[in-house]
C-alpha cells in the first residue's frame, strides 16, 4: 500500500504542477500533507516536516546568500564583459547562443555545485535570451542537462555517495566513466545545436547593433521552441518550426505555452545596460578576485558553502555599497528571488520529509528491486543504469545511493557483476536528476530565468532521458558497464 501511495503522491504532484493547477510551493506542501494523512500517520506530520527542514536548512541558507552575492555581482557589472563577449562571439545567432549556454554551464559546473552553476549561467545568458525573445526553457533545459553530466565529478556529489555507499574509491568509479560521460556532454552540445537551429528558424539572425538597440517590448517564454500557429500537441517538445511573431507566441495546439510579460523596463536587462547606477567599474578586479576566491574556497572545502556565501555576500555589499541605504536597496532588489527560491526549498523539505518519514521511499525502492526478473541478474549493470533514471528523479540522491544502490550491488554480486560496474551505472541518470522537483538547485534555475517549473519539466524530461540513455549506451559500448 505504501508503494502505491508513494507513486500516487509523486504522480499527483507532477500532474498538478505540469497542468498548472497548483503552484510548486503549494503542491510541495499540501499534497504530501494529504498523503501523510491517507497513510494514517498524520499525527507525525510535524516530525516529518521538521526532519526535512533540518536536512535542507543549510541548502536554503546557501541559496539565500548566494543569490544576494551573485545579484550584487550582476548589479556592479562583473558579468557584463562576459555577456558582451558571448554576444559578439555568437553574433546574435540563436543557434550559437544555445550552444554557448551548454558550454558555459559545463565549464562553470567544474566547481561541483549546481546552484552556483545555474546562477552564473543564467546571470550571463538571460539578457541575451530576453533581448532576442528566445525560448527561456531552452536555456534552462540545456543548462540543466550540461550540469547533470558534469555533476558526476567526484566532488559533485553522486559519485562520492556511490563510493561511500559501496565502500569503493570514487576515482575507480569516475575515471573509467570519462569516455561515456564525454559522449554524453557531446550529446548535450549536439542537442543544443539542434534546438538553436529551431530558434534561429523561428527568430532569424540579427546583428549585434540591432540586438543592443532593440526595445524590449515584452518577454516570451515558450515551452515549444519554434512552436507557431497551428502547431500540434507535440510542440511542447520544441518540435514545431513555424515562425512566431516577434512580440508573442504562437497560439496553436495544446502543447503551446506562452507567457508574455509586458511593461518591463531596461532595468531588467542589467547584463547589457551600460548606464545603470549600480555599476562599480573601479571595483571590477576586486569583485572578480573575490568571486574566484569564493569558488576556490568552495572547491577546496575550506568552509561550509553556506558560510562562504554568507561572508562573500557581506563583503560584496560592504565594499561595493558602503552606505547602509544602498545596501538595503540591493537586498530589497533581490528579495523576490531569495523568497521564491528559499520558500521552494523549505516546501520541498515537506515533500521529502513525508516521503522518507512514512517509509514510502523504502517500499518503492524495494518494490522496484523485487520486480527485476531473475534472468536479468547477469545484466545488473544495465538494470542499474536504467533504474537510475526514474529513481534519482523521484528520490533524493541520498535515498537512492544509500538506500537502493547497496541492494542492487548485492543482487549484482550474486550474478557475478562487480560492485564497481554497478557504481558506474548508477551515475548515468544525473542529467535527468538535475531537473527533479527534489533538487533545490533547479528552483534557482527556473526562478532566476522566470520560467514556470512545469514548463521546464515538460520541455526537459524527454531530452534529459535521451542524454542519460546515450551515456548508458556509450558505457556499455566501451565495456565500462
Amino acid at each position: 500500500m505504501l508503494t502505491i501511495l508513494g507513486f500516487a503522491m509523486i504522480a499527483t504532484f507532477l500532474v498538478l504542477i505540469m497542468m498548472k493547477k497548483m503552484s510548486p510551493i503549494a503542491a510541495l506542501v499540501l499534497i504530501p500533507a494529504l498523503f501523510c494523512v491517507l497513510v494514517g500517520k498524520g499525527a507525525h506530520l510535524g516530525d516529518y516536516v521538521i526532519d526535512g527542514v533540518s536536512s535542507l536548512a543549510p541548502t536554503a541558507a546557501m541559496l539565500m546568500f548566494a543569490i544576494v552575492y551573485f545579484g550584487v555581482m550582476i548589479d556592479v557589472g562583473l558579468f557584463d564583459p562576459i555577456v558582451r563577449a558571448i554576444l559578439k562571439f555568437c553574433k546574435a545567432d540563436p543557434m550559437r547562443i544555445v550552444v554557448g549556454t551548454a558550454l558555459l554551464a559545463a565549464i562553470v559546473s567544474l566547481d561541483g555545485d549546481g546552484s552556483t552553476t545555474f546562477m552564473i549561467t543564467v546571470s550571463a545568458m538571460y539578457p541575451l535570451y530576453k533581448r532576442l525573445k528566445m525560448s527561456l526553457v531552452v536555456m534552462t533545459g540545456v543548462a540543466a542537462m550540461a550540469n547533470g553530466v558534469m555533476n558526476t565529478l567526484p566532488w559533485g556529489g553522486p559519485t562520492a555517495r556511490a563510493a561511500t555507499a559501496l565502500k569503493v574509491d570514487a576515482t575507480d568509479i569516475f575515471v573509467p566513466m570519462i569516455p561515456a560521460l564525454a559522449v554524453g556532454l557531446v550529446a548535450v552540445v549536439v542537442l543544443a545545436y539542434a534546438l538553436g537551429l529551431r530558434e534561429r528558424r523561428r527568430l532569424g539572425t540579427l546583428s549585434l547593433d540591432e540586438v543592443l538597440a532593440r526595445e524590449p517590448e515584452s518577454e516570451t517564454v515558450l515551452v515549444g521552441a519554434g512552436a507557431g500557429a497551428g502547431a500540434g500537441s507535440g510542440s511542447a517538445s520544441g518540435a514545431g518550426t513555424d515562425k512566431a511573431p516577434r512580440g508573442g507566441a504562437g497560439t496553436g495546439g495544446s502543447g503551446d505555452v506562452a507567457a508574455d510579460r509586458d511593461g518591463e523596463s531596461d532595468d531588467d536587462f542589467k547584463g547589457l545596460d551600460p548606464d545603470r547606477p549600480t555599476l562599480r567599474p573601479k571595483l571590477y578586479w576586486f569583485n572578480a578576485l573575490l568571486t574566484v576566491a569564493l569558488l576556490t574556497a568552495m572547491i577546496m572545502e575550506l568552509l561550509p558553502i553556506p558560510v562562504l556565501f554568507l561572508i562573500g555576500a557581506a563583503l560584496a555589499l560592504t565594499v561595493n555599497f558602503p552606505h547602509i541605504p544602498d545596501q538595503k536597496a540591493r537586498i530589497a532588489a533581490h528579495a523576490d528571488n531569495v523568497l521564491n527560491v528559499s520558500g521552494m526549498v523549505f516546501a520541498a523539505a515537506v515533500f521529502t520529509g513525508v516521503l522518507t518519514g512514512t517509509g514510502m521511499v523504502d517500499h518503492m525502492a524495494n518494490w522496484l528491486v523485487d520486480t527485476i526478473p531473475d534472468g536479468m541478474g547477469p545484466h545488473m549493470g544495465l538494470v542499474t543504469g536504467l533504474l537510475s533514471l526514474p529513481l534519482t528523479y523521484f528520490m533524493s540522491n541520498d535515498g537512492f545511493y544509500f538506500g537502493v544502490l547497496p541492494v542492487l550491488a548485492e543482487a549484482g554480486q550474486a550474478h557475478g557483476v562487480s560492485t564497481l560496474e554497478i557504481a558506474r551505472a548508477s551515475i548515468v541518470g544525473q542529467p535527468l536528476h538535475m531537473s527533479s522537483p527534489l533538487v533545490p538547485a533547479v528552483y534557482v534555475l527556473v526562478g532566476m530565468a522566470k520560467v514556470e517549473f512545469g514548463d521546464h519539466t515538460r520541455f526537459v524530461v524527454k531530452w534529459a532521458v535521451l542524454t542519460s540513455l546515450v551515456i548508458l549506451a556509450a558505457g556499455i559500448l566501451f565495456g565500462i558497464i
